[in-house]
């Protein structure tokens, strides 16, 4: 095999003297073959999620910070209004970008034995320029939502807070306006022990076809071809983070996934909320379908709520629920 490779095996020597090997080998095996059957609470779930996209995407629609103002603040208020009816109290921060007012929400449930360990859940909210932003980010603000749902007054042994962030996309992407740059940076200033972030970013389109999935070199010549799974990206210095990630995952859900703690360099590693975290030091993982690199639709007007999957959306949802329960019960995660 390595000799049909040709330049290939060359490139795989080089990954292996680096230690790339040791960044892409995740615990326990990804599932494989057809996924059992739904049951009753994950249609429900289903169905939910189904809602809350249809909602942000579908009757607000386009909703980005300049382009679509009202819109996008149709959408602050929505979410405010979802965090609220769940019965948390919201913590809004508001800053200021570009001369306009922008919002973070923030819902906390408070660790039973070491709340001042804290475990991030996190997505944002706004959408690319003339997009609906369906998969890029009502999926991942629908999984927020549902994830919020199922711990309100369910405390472990960390602090978990939900939080949906203001302007992911351009022009504020990887600026300081960036919303979650400006929370983590509050979390720095307060001194706040962060011990795993999780951003939820783009994670609702699954292709059961050949070729369906590409990557940035050299990334083929390691992961499936076939978009069919889940993927958990982080940097180096996220790695044991994004490992027992996907070992709770993987312990929890026949669902494909795949996981890699990578150079920030290479392109789409740091391409979400996450960045934001570890510009911090904060060790960060981001939930994706792997976006640019399987959805047709990324950052167009096409990306609308009819091309999610919601049944695998459900599934993903269901094993991020184990998740986020084993990040925060001791011995799970730990504190930079």
């Amino acid at each position: 095999m390595l000799g049909a490779l040709g330049g290939g095996t060359l490139l795989i020597v080089g990954l292996a003297a680096l230690g790339w090997w040791h960044m892409i080998r995740m615990p326990g095996a990804s599932h494989r073959g057809e996924l059992p059957p739904a049951d009753e609470a994950l249609a429900a779930l289903a169905g939910e999620l189904r809602a809350d996209v249809a909602t942000l995407a579908g009757k607000i629609g386009h909703r980005h910070a300049i382009a679509a103002r009202q819109r996008f603040c149709d959408a602050a208020e929505w979410i405010e209004t979802e965090l609220a009816r769940i019965g948390y109290p919201v913590e809004v921060q508001e800053y200021t970008a570009l001369g306009l007012p922008c919002w973070n929400f923030a819902v906390e449930v408070r660790g039973a034995a070491i709340p001042e360990e804290i475990v991030v859940i996190g997505a944002h909210y706004d959408s690319a320029i003339n997009t609906p932003g369906a998969n890029d980010n009502a999926s991942g603000v629908a999984a927020l939502l549902a994830l919020a749902r199922r711990f309100f007054r369910r405390p472990a042994d960390r602090t978990l807070r939900f939080v949906a962030f203001a302007n992911e996309e351009p022009p504020h992407f990887r600026t300081e306006k960036m919303g979650s740059w400006v929370y983590a940076r509050t979390c720095r200033k307060r001194g706040d022990r962060i011990a795993a972030m999780i951003s939820l970013e783009t994670i609702g389109y699954y292709d059961d076809a050949p070729n369906s999935q590409r990557y940035p070199t050299p990334f083929s010549l390691f992961y499936p071809s076939v978009g069919n799974f889940v993927a958990f990206v982080g940097n180096t210095g996220s790695a044991d983070l994004v490992r027992r990630s996907v070992a709770a995952f993987r312990r929890h859900e026949p669902f494909p996934s795949e996981g890699a703690a990578l150079p920030g360099v290479v392109r789409g590693v740091g391409f979400s909320d996450h960045w934001a975290f570890w510009q911090e030091g904060y060790p960060a993982v981001m939930v994706t379908d792997t976006a640019m690199f399987r959805y047709p639709h990324y950052h167009e007007p096409t990306d609308t709520p009819d091309q999610m999957d919601y049944d695998r959306l459900a599934r993903v949802v269901r094993g991020l629920e184990h998740v986020v329960l084993a990040l925060a019960n001791q011995g799970d995660a730990q504190s930079p």
